[in-house]
């Protein structure tokens, strides 16, 4: 995978409930822009959520192109999910794009890569961006040793990978699918 000095982003499903986080930092080079970037989006229906490290311009085409590609495929997130990574790798304009991003419902979660990497996560963890290890880390040690829903260990770990990561912050937007939250911004 691209090694993004860009931001979090996290996603944990447990017990039919999935959660996406992601900070707010925005950098140019070493220069923080802005603080309070929403770098989540929910999609068809509120039913999948998508969350973006890299180039902004790059993301928001990223996000139509697996928007539109959903609707075509009537909402098969797997599918949806390949048929982007396709494009991506073989479409001259896209491959040039710079950013990662997770895609998921209450039921799976893909990693998407412009390397033409479809990666679904075997524990239901997947995190992306400069801080995503530390991220991901935290959230796997959450998820093994507590009883904490999916919304509170995406929060805990973001906390933490935000006290780690220099291109990460503390304004942390999450987004939560299923269960008993259907959708839920903080």
């Amino acid at each position: 995978m691209q090694d993004m000095h860009a931001t979090t982003i996290l996603a944990v499903r447990r017990d039919g409930q999935t959660a996406l986080a992601g900070d707010g930092q925005v950098t140019v080079g070493d220069l923080v822009m802005k603080h309070t970037a929403r770098k989540l989006r929910l999609i068809q229906g509120e039913t999948v959520a998508t969350g973006f490290a890299g180039s902004t311009a790059d993301a928001l085409t990223l996000f139509d192109r697996f928007e539109q590609q959903l609707t075509r495929l009537g909402g098969n997130l797997r599918r949806a999910a390949v048929e982007l990574s396709k494009d991506w790798r073989s479409d001259k304009m896209l491959r040039r794009l710079e950013a990662l991003m997770i895609v998921a419902d209450a039921g799976q979660m893909f990693v998407l890569t412009g390397d033409g990497d479809v990666i679904e996560p075997d524990d239901g963890i997947a995190a992306i961006g400069s801080g995503g290890a530390y991220a991901q880390a935290a959230a796997r040690a959450l998820l093994r040793h507590t009883d904490l829903d999916a919304t509170a260990i995406v929060r805990a770990a973001m906390d933490i990978a935000a006290a780690m990561c220099i291109y990460t912050n503390d304004q942390i937007n999450v987004v939560t699918l299923g269960a008993e939250q259907s959708s839920k911004n903080r």
